[in-house]
């Protein structure tokens, strides 16, 4: 990947000075402000280190994360671990530090940013922090920009004052906005409520944000770092994890490793960064990326149909059911536009997740570096318990080492589906499920969701009640509840995390044979099941759409939510009630493409919309 940067490249000068009390002047915050009176023969001072900042941070970053990186109008570049620059610095700064504290002598205006329009192709346009960027810069900019159509824009907000940058902004595909500051509140300022969530990184000296996931950050302001370059270096690196397709929670924790690690001309490399992220709190990122995946007003889309699913919707249509067949299918829902808008993650086949989308790059990766979390189906299907007619999931053979091969493929989390059937005898009594079928699927599913976080995926625990039979709601209720009960508490029993746990389950209805249940029953039996049987602390609940028709899931989605709130986020993750549509519009013609991806995105918006 080829990067340039555009910002101007600054000459940091540290002082470091003793702690002599005359000199120096206290201000109501307790800082001291240098008195430049002072005679600098009897002021002594421990070191004066010139450090390259600015623009000059972001490349060293990006460079040592291994991207080939340059800054505009500069001839600056990393050479065996060092910058080696043509010695043109576009300003000064002093950050003269007493007893580890530091003040800024800055001057009032930066010199304007150069920019030629690159004769190269870059991938990307990174308008840095130092940048300082007149209007007829900004349309060479955009000029180029408009020839160069596959070059992503990448823009750093000091401050949502700079309304100048409005044109940029509104083009860019990632925003990094400075959050120490209240100016939003100005009437002139950026409104970044009107732009895509999925574009906005916060940086802080407290915290680094995307969407609801947050890392913490502490950063020492002394003479070997300041706020100043911890910014830039903070932006870099999440910069450089996204384009080395890590997943959002890897980028901010590297980013803050870079932040707490870096010293004066030494940031870390990629291998460094990595090595120290690995060792912080795993248990923590599983519970981070839990909360991101049940994010609202999104979902989870459930593209991860058995080979023996996929043939039976095929063969409705007379579709061919062949591999490249499968990956065209897929590829409608993957390669939407807009997809992270809808979606926070996406369940895969194991064939799917190692086939490729139109662009070459593997759906793993793909999704990621749409900044959507892959995950994958790890049971191998329905199996009958000896002796019944009841079933549990196989699957548990050689998981651990399954898991292993998923991680270093990319995916994050994982889904494991148990089914129970409802058959009621003459009496009305409740045959099955039995107490024997719901314990070892309990058991089953908890000794999956164990070895997933063990392995560093977050596990989705999908116990299905299934939409058939011939009961009513209040069966469908009872039975959903002892399941809840027994697989929460056999989790526990396995020291499962529910907190980097999510929970897949069906709505509470009325078997198919039964008769179809209103949205407001089915919104006020489910409420009080999940109130009444789901432990606050769990990450979140997903429904399954179970054979609900398209716009039955919908409202019925509609309807639980409209009885919450919920001590937990509460969001759906669907198949056929998002697909279906997209699936009868292509019916196995490419030509139809296009279509299908407008009939999906109609059902991603429905759903969503429900949520908000």
């Amino acid at each position: 990947m080829n990067i340039l940067v555009v910002g101007n490249v600054l000459k940091d000068v540290y002082l470091n000075l003793d702690s002599r009390t005359e000199e120096f002047e206290t201000d109501k915050n307790g800082v001291k402000w240098l008195d430049f009176g002072f005679n600098a023969s009897e002021h002594h001072f421990f070191s004066r280190e010139p450090s390259l900042g600015g623009a000059a941070v972001s490349l060293e970053v990006l460079s040592k994360m291994g991207l080939t990186t340059s800054v505009t109008g500069s001839k600056l570049k990393l050479e065996d671990g060092g910058l080696v620059a043509d010695d043109t610095a576009d300003t000064y700064r002093y950050i003269m530090v007493t007893d580890g504290r530091p003040s800024y002598l800055v001057p009032i205006e930066y010199k304007t940013t150069h920019f030629a329009t690159p004769g190269d192709y870059y991938d990307y346009v990174f308008i840095d922090r130092s940048a300082k960027l007149e209007p007829e810069t900004i349309k060479q900019i955009e000029s180029y920009l408009d020839l160069s159509h596959n070059t992503k824009l990448v823009v750093y907000l000091r401050t949502l004052l700079d309304v100048t940058l409005n044109q940029l902004v509104s083009r860019a595909d990632l925003l990094f906005v400075e959050n120490n500051r209240g100016d939003s509140e100005e009437p002139q300022a950026l409104q970044l409520n009107e732009l895509d969530e999925n574009k906005l990184v916060y940086i802080s000296e407290e915290q680094l944000s995307y969407r609801d996931i947050n890392e913490k950050v502490t950063v020492g302001r002394i003479d070997v770092l300041t706020h100043l370059s911890a910014y830039s270096i903070a932006a870099a690196t999440i910069l450089g994890g996204f384009i080395l397709g890590k997943s959002v929670e890897n980028s901010l924790r590297m980013a803050r490793v870079n932040m707490e690690n870096s010293k004066l001309n030494s940031v870390l490399s990629l291998e460094e960064l990595e090595d120290i992220a690995k060792n912080m709190d795993p248990e923590e990122d599983l519970e981070l990326l839990a909360a991101s995946l049940v994010y609202k007003p999104k979902g989870i889309l459930a593209a991860d149909e058995s080979g023996g699913s996929i043939k039976k919707k095929f063969g409705q249509l007379n579709i061919e059911d062949t591999a490249e067949k499968r990956r065209d299918y897929r590829n409608i829902f993957l390669s939407t536009s807009d997809l992270g808008k809808y979606v926070n993650g996406v369940i895969l086949f194991d064939e799917t997740a190692r086939q490729q989308a139109d662009n070459g790059q593997n759906f793993v990766d793909y999704l990621i570096s749409r900044r959507i979390v892959p995950g994958i189906k790890v049971d191998q299907g329905l199996e009958k318990i000896e002796n019944s007619v009841e079933t549990y999931t196989k699957g548990l053979d050689g998981l651990a080492l399954r898991l292993r091969e998923y991680y270093r493929m990319g995916l994050r989390f994982a889904k494991w589906r148990a089914a129970f059937e409802i058959h009621i005898n003459e009496a009305g009594k409740i045959i099955t499920p039995s107490e024997m079928a719901i314990e070892k699927n309990c058991r089953i599913l908890a000794e999956y969701a164990k070895e997933c976080q063990s392995a560093g995926l977050v596990p989705i625990v999908e116990p299905e009640v299934v939409y058939d039979g011939y009961y009513d709601i209040d069966k469908s209720a009872e039975v959903t509840a002892r399941i809840l009960d027994k697989l929460f508490a056999t989790m526990a029993d396995f020291g499962v995390n529910l907190k980097a746990c999510i929970l897949k389950c069906n709505m509470v209805l009325a078997g198919k044979q039964f008769g179809e249940s209103t949205p407001d029953e089915v919104g006020e039996a489910t409420a009080k099941v999940l109130k009444e049987h789901v432990p606050s602390e769990l990450a979140g609940v997903v429904f399954l759409s179970g054979g609900q028709t398209v716009e039955q899931a919908t409202n019925n989605l509609a309807a639980v939510i409209k009885n919450g709130p919920f001590e937990f986020p509460v969001t759906f993750s669907f198949a056929r009630a998002l697909q279906d549509p997209a699936l009868f519009t292509w019916k196995g013609n490419n030509a139809n493409i296009e279509a299908a991806k407008e009939a999906f995105k109609e059902r991603l918006i429905a759903n969503t919309d429900v949520l908000r």
